[in-house]
């Protein structure tokens, strides 16, 4: 038999006592011979059972390690059975809580923890010589080994506020009470992007977006309204017509569409090019020369608010004024274009596309996108706060917020990209792309705390 370890603990006002099967601070004890007389039985009185039973008594030991049989010698008696027994209860009698309190918690009774976190909490209590928990509803939450008033754990938990209901117990009664568990989602931070290089794309289910970026006919107004945002860092390639986002029609000729292209050209490029319509009817706006920079992060808004598009050859004016570019917060003065003086057709998602048009302009040699998003409604009003002055932040802080927002790779689970917006249901798969498309280049890191 090992040593049983037994002393008052004046921090807990309780005897701390500890054997093999790990310890226990508790009151309410008493030493006795065990049936035959030649060994030393310990009941616990208020739960009416022996802890041990038939334990020789050289086996029980103070704080120090000394033996209560040395004890009892020191004393001035002989280290008998009898006299270790006595030396015992003198340690029993002087815990407790002989004026009758009962236990009191004291520490805290909400958690409050951070989702993939794990928590590190200690129930302490004035009288407190038991301790109960209700860990039933917590997965991944247990004591510690050794002290049955911590626990650990629960870095699974998913985000909501869990009821722990708990006890603090001594012989002249409890304290009951529920600990509520808060658990928050994570801080923002904005880690990863996509790169991507010529043939790789991202393919969706282009129906999910046209509540947002479809409409009817030749624009009603703010109900037809939408903004597309992203940041965007351009790859090394001159070629002027790179598709960052394709939307609308499979027939390109005739059909309605949003394109916006990188131009990359080094003598007439380095620009956003914007169109909308086929390739018969459409208005075409293009930011300045070199208004993307070279090697460096920027942040692109596109808005509609919702206009007439198209069909009159002295409305073509309104008709670019339906639109407005935004690189970095600020507003581009665009070159126009148009086709048969816009386009005055509905608009409906047969296809949505990043990194490819409808059968081919893909962005080429490292390219990268991160945190798009799209709203159904005309955002110029709320630019400075969506660009936040070049940090990436959480858009759903917003007032306003998006409809869809793709993270880009934080969150995601490669080939699948999250919506993270208010609808939540538009994923993009990956297509000729591999998980080392997902990578650590980004605008900026940015923690919310």
């Amino acid at each position: 038999m090992s040593n049983i370890r037994i002393y008052k603990d004046l921090s807990a006002n309780a005897i701390f006592f500890e054997n093999a099967n790990g310890v226990q601070f508790m009151n309410s004890l008493q030493a006795k011979p065990s049936v035959d007389g030649s060994k030393i039985d310990i009941s616990d009185l208020a739960k009416q059972i022996d802890l041990v039973s038939d334990i020789s008594h050289s086996d029980f030991i103070n704080r120090d390690g000394v033996t209560y049989e040395q004890i009892s010698i020191n004393n001035g008696h002989e280290g008998t059975n009898i006299d270790v027994i006595n030396e015992l209860n003198s340690v029993f009698q002087d815990a407790g809580t002989p004026t009758g309190e009962i236990p009191t918690i004291t520490s805290p009774l909400v958690i409050n923890n951070v989702q993939g976190s794990i928590i590190n909490y200690e129930l302490t209590a004035d009288y407190g010589v038991g301790y109960e928990w209700n860990l039933s509803q917590v997965s991944g939450i247990t004591t510690v080994n050794g002290n049955v008033r911590k626990i650990i754990g629960g870095s699974s938990l998913g985000v909501g506020s869990y009821n722990i209901p708990v006890k603090a117990i001594n012989y002249n009664g409890e304290d009951s009470r529920t600990i509520v568990l808060n658990v928050a989602a994570p801080t923002f931070a904005n880690t990863k992007s996509v790169q991507f290089n010529n043939q790789d794309y991202l393919g969706a289910n282009a129906a999910l977006l046209d509540s947002t970026l479809g409409r009817s006919g030749n624009g009603s107004g703010s109900g037809d309204a939408w903004s597309i945002a992203f940041w965007f860092k351009a790859g090394t390639s001159v070629n002027n017509n790179q598709t960052i986002f394709y939307f609308g029609a499979n027939d390109v000729s005739n059909g309605n569409h949003i394109k916006i292209t990188y131009q990359g050209g080094v003598s007439n490029g380095r620009n956003i090019n914007f169109k909308y319509g086929s390739n018969f009817n459409y208005l075409n706006l293009i930011t300045p020369l070199s208004s993307v920079p070279q090697n460096s992060w920027c942040h692109v808004i596109i808005t509609y608010d919702g206009g007439t598009t198209g069909s009159s050859s002295g409305s073509v004016n309104d008709y670019y004024s339906r639109f407005k570019i935004y690189i970095d917060g600020n507003q581009q003065t665009t070159l126009n274009f148009n086709i048969n003086y816009g386009n005055s057709t509905s608009l409906s998602g047969q296809n949505l596309r990043v990194g490819r048009y409808n059968t081919g302009n893909y962005m080429c040699n490292s390219c990268k996108i991160d945190e798009l998003a799209t709203w159904d409604s005309d955002q110029s009003s709320n630019v400075f706060d969506i660009y936040n002055s070049g940090s990436p932040f959480d858009l759903s802080t917003l007032t306003d917020k998006p409809n869809h927002w793709w993270r880009m790779g934080d969150g995601d689970t490669y080939p699948l990209l999250q919506d993270s917006g208010t609808e939540a249901n538009c994923i993009f798969q990956m297509y000729n792309m591999t998980l080392a498309n997902i990578v650590n280049d980004v605008p900026l890191y940015f923690s919310s705390v």
